[in-house]
């Protein structure tokens, strides 16, 4: 099993942003290092959600997020994406995986449903082979 490895930072921002967004999905890039087994997320890059339906969908601004992934890379390298679902559920949507396009990247979910907040990451393992999921860990700065 892959583990994503967040610094306390980087956690307590995703967290905070999906609460700031509640009821709405938010949406954002994460910045670290990444290898075969690991994700290290050292900061985040929030996008703006242009999505029609934004209670029950996220659709990342595409030049806030041409712009989120230069300045990630500017700093480390794209470790993933991440997004909330304000009312649950804890795992990816169907939506969620017809979307996925970065093979070897996670997608981590905020939800702030009953046992909120609850923090889970998928790798995208490509098409055929859909999500995997990780372990989360979060590291004591």
């Amino acid at each position: 099993m892959t583990r994503i490895v967040f610094s306390q930072d980087a956690y307590d921002e995703i967290i905070e942003h999906a609460r700031e967004g509640k009821p709405y999905e938010i949406c954002g890039v994460l910045g670290g290092e990444r290898d075969d087994d690991e994700g290290r997320v050292e900061f985040t890059r929030r996008v703006e959600n242009v999505s029609e339906t934004p209670r029950v969908n996220y659709l990342m601004e595409p030049e806030d997020q041409l712009e989120a992934i230069d300045d990630v890379e500017e700093r480390g390298e794209v470790v993933g994406f991440y997004h909330s679902h304000p009312e649950g559920p804890e795992q990816p949507s169907e939506t969620d995986e017809a979307r996925a396009n970065w093979p070897r990247h996670s997608y981590v979910i905020v939800s702030l449903g009953p046992d909120e907040p609850f923090v889970g990451s998928w790798l995208w393992t490509g098409e055929d082979g859909g999500f995997e999921e990780e372990e989360v860990v979060v590291e004591s700065d």
